[in-house]
């Protein structure tokens, strides 16, 4: 089998394995944060958190997709490793800057959401006070 056959098999199985932990590590814990600023409702969290995987499945694959042909051909072992070392370090730097940035959104979605629990009144208001007359002595 030609080595460059065997790089790109063990580059697309490596890959596709990171992508698959990262996005199940993201869905499991990004949950949390989406049921808080959510209030509670599991089910539009469940739907949103399924909706951000997808989207990080679809970006991710589809770069490793795009960065898998190779113009070159490796003719040797330590070519197989350079190729895949370049190929692997720039797909988890794009798995590690879409990770950050689903943080970064989820983070920001959940301040957002704590901010407008902190500005609605604990108790509704229930009913109109007169402001005091002035007295006569002032």
């Amino acid at each position: 089998m030609d080595r460059t056959v065997i790089a790109y098999v063990i580059y697309l199985v490596v890959s596709i394995g990171l992508t698959v932990w990262v996005a199940r590590t993201l869905s499991s814990n990004g949950r949390v944060f989406l049921a808080d600023v959510l209030h509670g409702n599991e089910k539009l969290a469940d739907a949103v958190n399924h909706l951000l995987v997808v989207g990080f499945y679809l970006v991710n694959l589809g770069f490793v997709a795009l960065y898998l042909s190779d113009d070159e051909t490796i003719t040797d072992t330590r070519g197989i490793f350079e190729a895949l070392s370049t190929k692997l370090g720039v797909v988890l730097l794009v798995l590690g800057v879409m990770h950050l940035g689903n943080v970064y959104v989820l983070n920001r979605i959940r301040r957002r959401g704590v901010m407008e629990r902190e500005q609605v009144p604990p108790v509704p208001p229930q009913g109109w006070a007169a402001p005091p007359a002035p007295s006569a002595g002032a």
